[in-house]
């Protein structure tokens, strides 16, 4: 339950929490997040998008002292003068991924599987073609050897027969926490990332880094991907109101969806107050 006064950290999911379905962020929304930089609160965007992804990241997030990417696989330092810094960079082992696959495959049948693999600029990810997957233009079909063949920042599976939370739930009996840690984001596809990588164990780096206490951060989301960071955060967990079953029922308050800028309204009341 949020607390009076101010969080001393403030972190926010992107795609569907802060950034609207037509992939835009308002001018309301950046101006409320400079508004929480000059009251010396950092401002921390926590999104299960890859590192290949930063510059859109920091385009929709222009406010962020700080990234928690690929769900918390890669945690980036924004505020040295001297240009970005990586605080985290972790890789899901491509052998562990090929008996994860092939278990889950047994469990369930075939799946079409995508893998994040390079972190390059607009790299593109690779693997099964499916039509469902939202971002045809960076994806690139390869076979499922050539995926393989190296570690990865993390994988997308589904099947034609399961939704995509029956997936996660076989998923997670399969694949103990040592080996990996499986998430799904509202793309339709459950992820898989290495063990101990989650948004809250990204923000967890930040936090040290800053020296502030997970009961002082307030954190905002909208999928079971954001979980692991209302169940950490202390002073506040918000869910939007268009947010998953999970995150509402996690959430100790609700705001108004990403389309009204739930997060906004929600930041501009706190720091009017």
């Amino acid at each position: 339950m949020n607390r009076p006064g101010l969080p001393k950290l403030i972190a926010t999911d992107l795609d569907g929490t802060l950034v609207r379905s037509d992939d835009t962020v308002s001018a309301f929304t950046h101006k409320v997040l400079d508004r929480v930089r000059a009251a010396g609160i950092p401002v921390v965007g926590a999104t299960g998008r890859g590192p290949r992804l930063t510059e859109l990241t920091r385009n929709d997030i222009r406010a962020a002292d700080f990234l928690v990417l690929a769900g918390g696989g890669r945690v980036v330092d924004q505020s040295d003068p001297e240009g970005p810094v990586v605080l985290r960079d972790e890789r899901l082992s491509c052998e562990v991924l090929a008996v994860l696959l092939a278990e889950l495959e047994a469990a369930v049948g075939p799946l079409t599987v995508m893998v994040e693999a390079s972190d390059e600029h607009d790299a593109p990810l690779w693997g099964d073609y499916h039509p469902a997957w939202p971002y045809q233009d960076a994806f690139e079909v390869r076979s499922r050897a050539e995926c393989l063949a190296g570690d990865v920042i993390k994988a997308f599976a589904r099947t034609a027969d399961h939704h995509v939370d029956e997936l996660l739930a076989v998923a997670r009996e399969i694949a103990e926490p040592h080996r990996a840690t499986l998430t799904q984001a509202g793309l339709g596809f459950i992820e898989i990332c290495p063990p101990g990588v989650d948004k809250a164990s990204g923000l967890s780096v930040v936090a040290q880094n800053l020296g502030v206490d997970p009961a002082d951060v307030l954190v905002f989301g909208d999928m079971p991907n954001d979980l692991p960071m209302f169940e950490w955060a202390g002073w506040g967990r918000v869910a939007v109101a268009n947010a998953h079953p999970s995150l509402r029922a996690a959430a100790d308050e609700i705001t108004l969806r990403n389309d009204d800028d739930g997060v906004a309204v929600y930041l501009d009341r706190l720091l009017s107050r």
